[in-house]
């Protein structure tokens, strides 16, 4: 363990807006990649980059307000599942998959950064920082606080670290497939006794059992969609819902709901979402689910799949089907989306616009409630577990 990362030395810039995180907040981290700037459809490395930072958001005020900003690392790459937040609120992990190349100012190159953040600090700060592998993408915690995953995107791998307290420990790797199947998003069950990862290389969703801090391949590996990304389990371990990226190619692309009561779990449901779904966040009440919608956003403009704005539908489950509730349009080159507790408010990254949108859901429709602006480009995001 290395504690202190490269960027915790000027934490006196951090800013603090007078909130202590009292016990069971509403809290929302953001995790902001300041080298990422989209110049006519390529992700380009600025010439005078951001320092990445994460901002903290207080849910439980009206408006959400920014609670507190650090400068640590943090990534584009990767799903928006790079951060994750203890149940009790007491610590909070950030992945980061890259980092600008020492050699050459405008490339990037792989990462393997997992920060720990002490949420009940005074200021909030980095605790440690602990290697993972190649792509240290999306990062789950266990109900229980013992154990974190992590997918490594570039090595085909998950790293296992078991948690005492807030202090995390490298517990080994499992090999998920070769360094081409991207392994991009895990999810722990409720229980704790299975986690789901998916691998958008090789469209697979791997399935591994958890046996107190042993973490394993079952054997069983489901099949959504193409090139399956993000990945999300409900409140109450009755399903799976991943988005599936397909190839690309401006075709519009899908979601699938995978019933976790079956035995073995399955794929029981696919539904259309429209053109390149970065993500999908389960709201609280195990019931709606938020896509986002790239919808060619970060295209030339020149090409014939550019849109001026990306695309937020959202779907509720009816006896294990995926049904379209509402949509609303959104920014352009959106990642990833937060729910408030209540499953009222729905907060949507926007990485040009550089803010978090903020709409209100009433179970039927969705109305703009105002923005919060980051910091870079907001990339990675995490709620307040249930």
């Amino acid at each position: 363990m290395r504690r202190h990362s490269r960027y915790s030395a000027p934490l006196a810039a951090l800013l603090l807006i007078g909130v202590h995180f009292g016990a069971r907040a509403d809290l929302l981290i953001s995790a902001n990649d300041g080298k990422a700037e989209l110049v006519n459809g390529v992700n380009t490395v600025p010439d005078n980059p951001l320092p990445d930072s994460v901002t903290i958001i207080d849910l439980a005020t009206t408006p959400p307000k920014v609670a507190a900003e650090i400068q640590m690392p943090a990534s584009l790459v990767g799903p928006p599942s790079s951060v994750a937040i203890a149940r009790d609120e007491s610590f909070a992990l950030v992945t980061a998959a890259t980092k600008i190349d020492p050699a050459d100012k405008k490339k990037i190159v792989p990462d393997n950064i997992v920060s720990v953040i002490d949420l009940r600090a005074s200021p909030p700060n980095v605790i440690a920082t602990l290697a993972a592998g190649a792509g240290a993408s999306g990062v789950a915690i266990n109900r229980a606080g013992t154990l974190a995953l992590v997918a490594n995107r570039m090595e085909g791998s998950v790293s296992v670290f078991t948690i005492a307290g807030k202090a995390l420990t490298v517990a080994g790797k499992i090999q998920l497939g070769d360094t081409k199947s991207g392994p991009s998003a895990v999810a722990f069950t409720p229980d704790g006794k299975r986690a789901l990862v998916t691998r958008d290389g090789d469209s697979t969703i791997s399935v591994l059992s958890v046996d107190g801090t042993k973490v394993s391949p079952s054997g069983r590996d489901i099949h959504a969609g193409l090139r399956p990304y993000a990945l999300g389990i409900s409140p109450r371990g009755d399903f799976a819902v991943v988005t599936n990226g397909g190839m690309g190619g401006g075709d519009d692309d899908t979601m699938s709901l995978i019933d976790l009561t079956a035995n073995p779990p399955r794929t029981v449901d696919t539904v259309t979402v429209g053109a390149s779904p970065e993500s999908m966040t389960i709201a609280p009440d195990g019931r709606h689910i938020a896509v986002t919608v790239i919808n060619g956003t970060n295209r030339p403009k020149d090409s014939p799949f550019f849109h001026a704005r990306g695309r937020m539908p959202v779907f509720e489950v009816r006896q294990m089907k995926l049904v379209k509730v509402t949509e609303a349009p959104i920014g352009r080159w959106c990642q990833g989306a937060g729910w408030n507790k209540s499953s009222t408010l729905i907060l949507m990254q926007c990485i040009v616009e550089q803010e978090i949108e903020m709409f209100k859901f009433d179970g039927k429709t969705l109305t703009p409630a105002g923005v919060i602006k980051v910091k870079g480009g907001p990339a990675g995001i995490a709620t307040t577990p249930g």
